[in-house]
């Protein structure tokens, strides 16, 4: 692996998954086996002076910061495996995605340094993490090569092969914002419909009867359950978006046989999840807005007479502005 990169030659190291207790002391010791150092630093929280789980390493030699890299990534510090790559402290590069992909359906016993030795023959490596839970890893993770190139060749050859007996799907990473964009541009030209609230005795055959007047179907299916009961929904693929719409229009909504229809565009899980949640958060933020609103500006009255009711709390309070609600608690028995 080439330690040479755009400008300068790297010479300075990222260390990763650093046990709390883990000290610049202990790194110089480990370390300057590989040579010559200039400056260790574990970066610490400003307030706690407690370890954030990472270092850096400045070499004086690129040579002895690559012959560490290569020997060191992943060995055991007080009980935890360390990550080393290489320092890139251009936040340009980091951010603009190049270089950047992602992998998928990884076996459960491929963890960093797997990932790390699978991928390291494509070319210099920034960054390699597998995404873990309290449970082990999420079965994806990521892998930021220093070059555009790199990435694209690990694509081209990692997608489809089998890591550890099971097929890996490895694709150039994209941003939430990208991902949204994408499903946002598919959901302008879907041709997936999905419909609910049918009659359980309605078939595919029945379910196509219904729809076939808006265009050619490719596929129609009745979701089913383990007794091949129907479960009351159901998709249809249309040949057109065109054709999809129209029949989401006319139908959503219609009577058939006693039952209101829902027609709407098929989504994935993931979408629908992320549209719940979306949803979730605009609801939970118009209630704190109106707790904002009203917050501060509600009165409470006591000691009133027995003859004051809601009518002349009202009235004795509207000269000072506008009342949204006025009521007078009731005396408890």
């Amino acid at each position: 692996m080439s330690a040479s990169g755009p400008g300068l030659p790297l010479a300075s190291l990222y260390v990763g998954d650093l046990h709390p207790d883990v000290t610049e002391a202990m790194l110089y010791e480990k370390f300057s086996l590989a040579g010559p150092i200039l400056s260790i630093r574990v970066c610490r929280d400003v307030a706690t002076r407690r370890s954030l789980g990472y270092a850096y390493i400045n070499f004086q030699q690129p040579a002895d910061a690559e012959l560490a890299l290569d020997t060191m990534n992943f060995d055991i510090i007080k009980g935890q495996p360390i990550r080393i790559m290489w320092s890139q402290r251009d936040p340009g590069l980091r951010k603009s995605g190049v270089g950047n992909i992602f992998i998928k359906n990884l076996e459960e016993s491929i963890d960093n340094k797997a990932l790390y030795d699978t991928f390291s023959i494509f070319g210099n490596i920034l960054s390699c993490k597998v995404v873990c839970d309290d449970h082990g890893s999420r079965g994806f993770g990521f892998v930021h090569f220093e070059t555009r190139e790199a990435a694209q060749q690990a694509i081209s050859t990692m997608n489809g092969m089998l890591l550890n007996n099971r097929k890996v799907f490895v694709s150039q990473f994209k941003s939430r914002q990208e991902r949204e964009a994408e499903l946002g541009v598919r959901a302008k030209e879907f041709t997936n419909v999905y419909v609910k609230n049918l009659k359980t005795d309605i078939d595919e055959q029945g379910l196509e009867e219904l729809f076939s007047q808006f265009g050619k179907t490719l596929s129609v299916k009745v979701m089913r359950d383990d007794s091949g009961q129907s479960r009351g929904f159901g998709f249809v693929n249309f040949e057109k978006h065109e054709e999809a719409q129209k029949a989401v229009m006319d139908m959503n909504g219609k009577e058939v046989r006693g039952q209101l229809l829902y027609v709407g565009r098929a989504q994935k899980w993931a979408e629908r999840q992320n549209e719940l949640k979306r949803r979730f958060q605009q609801m939970k933020q118009l209630k704190q807005d109106r707790l904002n609103h009203y917050q501060g500006v509600n009165l409470y009255v006591k000691n009133l007479d027995d003859s004051i009711d809601n009518e002349r709390l009202r009235k004795e309070f509207s000269p000072y502005g506008v009342i949204t609600s006025a009521k007078k608690r009731q005396r408890r028995p």
